[in-house]
């Protein structure tokens, strides 16, 4: 009996310890699992060239509108081989543009990254204003944050930089007006990515800063699009 008593004492001494090993196990914290599919907001989760880009850019707050006016940037276009600004851009943007012998596009079509719209552009002073020349980075922005401790040079270089310049819906622009990326953006939700990659590069050449509600606005459009690069010109 002391034999048969021994081996069942054994047999539930085991039983006692794979149950107690069981509680345990159950009762240890498991490692958070991460869901890959998961989108982050309001921070970056990847890199890519406008997203690098964008981390070079200072924030700061805006500096005072003292001071600011149109003529800080030169007035009016400038002139290159005889073209002024305004008909290169258009020149490079429309398609199947019409140069007259003055250098001045007197036609073309319009894809307007803006709003997706189609322009039939047509020189007239009535009608010239359907397709403007917009700054990407708006005068004023870039004054309010750095440009007003460019030389007067230097504004005017960056006032006629093609990679500042886009032709574009006239009444969209009109639109926009000062804005930056924190308070408009193109109705085109396909062109946004474009759209901030653009900015990122002009105030990364010219050493101008964001905002923080900017950089966060920019950064929320990049999450949808991490291997966005940066326009050439």
């Amino acid at each position: 009996m002391s034999d048969i008593y021994q081996k069942r004492r054994i047999i539930i001494t085991f039983i006692a310890l794979v149950i107690f090993a069981g509680v345990i196990v159950a009762n240890t914290p498991q490692p958070a699992q991460q869901n890959p599919a998961v989108k982050v907001e309001n921070q970056i989760v990847t890199t890519g060239p406008a997203i690098d880009a964008l981390k070079t850019l200072a924030i700061k707050g805006r500096a005072p509108k003292t001071n600011y006016s149109r003529d800080q940037f030169g007035a009016g276009w400038t002139t290159t081989s005889g073209c002024d600004t305004r008909n290169i851009i258009l020149n490079r943007d429309l398609i199947n543009a019409v140069v007259d012998d003055g250098c001045n596009v007197s036609s073309g079509v319009l894809n307007d990254p803006y709003t997706g719209k189609t322009i039939q552009f047509t020189r007239g002073s009535t009608t010239s204003s359907a397709v403007q020349i917009d700054h990407v980075v708006a005068l004023s922005d870039a004054w309010q944050k750095g440009a007003q401790q460019m030389t007067i040079e230097n504004r005017i270089l960056f006032a006629n930089d093609p990679i500042e310049l886009l032709a574009v819906d006239g009444a969209a622009n009109l639109q926009k007006n000062d804005g930056d990326a924190a308070t408009w953006l193109p109705s085109n939700k396909s062109f946004r990515c474009q759209y901030v990659a653009r900015q990122i590069a002009v105030k990364q050449k010219y050493n101008l800063w964001v905002t923080q509600a900017e950089y966060d606005a920019i950064s929320n459009i990049l999450n949808t699009c991490p291997s966005q690069q940066l326009p050439s010109a």
